[in-house]
């Protein structure tokens, strides 16, 4: 094959050294120049990326569908914390574990349908005595407006309007509509509290099995870190719902005294509905809870509501200072400002069940940092009392000071001659 040109020309001219050579036609049956192959790891690394890749998006699409499941087992966890040492107490008494966590279960149960039960027909009269006075409240304020304003308005005309009206008519066919979304929901919640109440139930009854079952994979010193944390974490979560369910009780009694004084109706259950609101809000319970009895007591006589609201406030006081530091310093001592942010927290994160779990959760992991984190003894600083610093002049007087007493301390440390010596010059 004659050479072309091009070939003549880089034949003559060859490349400086130290450069590389200029990429020529390929000759059949020659080794590839390095780094032109594809690396074997790479087809096997791009692999393994899409499969990590799948992996996570299924994980999180599965974590994504499992929320629900995953919170009520939680819920159910926490609530059988809650039950483990009255249920302890009885199987160290010779009732089997399943037998006693069902009459735990049985006594919440029943306790919480009369509760229901009693705050539903009080609701359920009032909304009864609201309809049948609607008719003389009506008329009493039409009669205030003809008077004040000579209008000849009449209820009966009212009446009609609203019959007639297009809102009432569109408000009735949403209603009938929603209906259906109510049934749904209500069915739905009995199917959540149904699986709560089944996991927390055998969460309960196989306590023992089940920590042997976790302690099975674990090495015996990783199995004394998980039984300690489990201890804490039952007696901080029992420990919190049985001082409060005490407060609430004492709550409850002192509420009820003031509703029968006042002669206000459904004292009962309007005391029950106080110290259950204000033992399970921290904080701010006391007042949330206190607003229904005040729009009772209102609906009697205004001064009550009064009345009601100044008792509140003076019991509120009274729980935050004396009550709680004595019922609580044994089960569950954490700061008020720590409280409260840990239920702000918890409801951010998963509504009022983190409302419910945020406590014990926080004092649980207060307790197991208090027994493995190492505390140190504090210097004694006015600063650590809030003092502050002394100032220029201050300083340089205590740095005098400080100098004199060394240098009184050196002196001392001298041989017994050489101050005999320096006294007798």
């Amino acid at each position: 094959m004659a050479p072309t040109e091009e070939t003549g020309q880089a034949a003559q001219h060859p490349s400086a050294p130290g450069t590389p050579p200029l990429p020529g036609p390929r000759v059949d049956g020659a080794a590839p120049p390095p780094g032109s192959r594809m690396p074997r790891w790479l087809p096997r690394a791009m692999v393994l990326a899409l499969a990590l890749i799948a992996l996570f998006q299924l994980g999180s699409w599965a974590f994504h569908e499992l929320t629900g499941l995953l919170i009520n087992i939680l819920i159910a966890f926490f609530l059988a914390l809650a039950v483990e040492p009255a249920v302890s107490w009885m199987a160290a008494r010779g009732v089997r574990r399943g037998l006693g966590t069902f009459l735990v279960f049985l006594g919440v149960l029943i306790a919480a349908a009369g509760f229901v039960t009693l705050l539903g027909s009080m609701l359920a009269g009032q909304i009864i005595k609201i309809v049948e006075d609607f008719p003389e409240y009506l008329d009493s304020v039409i009669n205030w407006i003809n008077a004040h304003f000579h209008t000849e308005l009449r209820r009966v005309d009212i009446q009609e309007g609203l019959l007639r009206s297009d809102w009432l008519r569109s408000y009735m066919q949403n209603s009938a509509t929603g209906v259906l979304d109510v049934s749904t929901q209500v069915l739905g919640g009995l199917f959540q509290l149904l699986t709560i109440g089944l996991f927390s139930f055998y969460f309960a009854a196989d306590g023992p099995r089940l920590r042997r079952t976790i302690c099975s994979v674990l090495p015996p010193a990783r199995q004394a870190e998980v039984l300690r944390a489990w201890e804490i974490a039952v007696n901080k979560t029992g420990g919190y719902l049985y001082s409060r369910g005490l407060m609430a009780l004492v709550s409850g009694s002192a509420h009820y005294v003031l509703l029968e004084i006042l002669e206000v109706p459904y004292a009962p259950v309007l005391a029950v509905w106080v110290g259950l609101v204000s033992q399970f809000i921290p904080t701010i319970g006391t007042y949330l809870a206190g607003a229904l009895p005040m729009l009772i007591a209102f609906a009697v006589d205004p001064w009550y509501a009064l009345w009601v609201l100044i008792f509140v406030v003076i019991y509120q006081q009274f729980e935050n200072y004396v009550l709680q530091p004595k019922l609580t310093s044994r089960t569950v001592d954490i700061h008020p400002a720590v409280a409260f942010g840990s239920v702000v927290m918890g409801t951010a994160l998963l509504g009022a069940v983190g409302a419910l779990i945020a406590i014990p959760a926080v004092a649980t992991l207060q307790a197991f940092m208090g027994a493995y984190v190492k505390r140190y003894d504090v210097t004694d600083d006015p600063r650590v009392q809030g003092h502050r610093g002394a100032g220029p002049g201050e300083s340089g007087s205590a740095e005098r000071r400080t100098l004199l007493v060394r240098a009184r301390h050196l002196w001392d440390r001298r041989p017994a001659s050489a101050r005999l010596g320096t006294e007798d010059s």
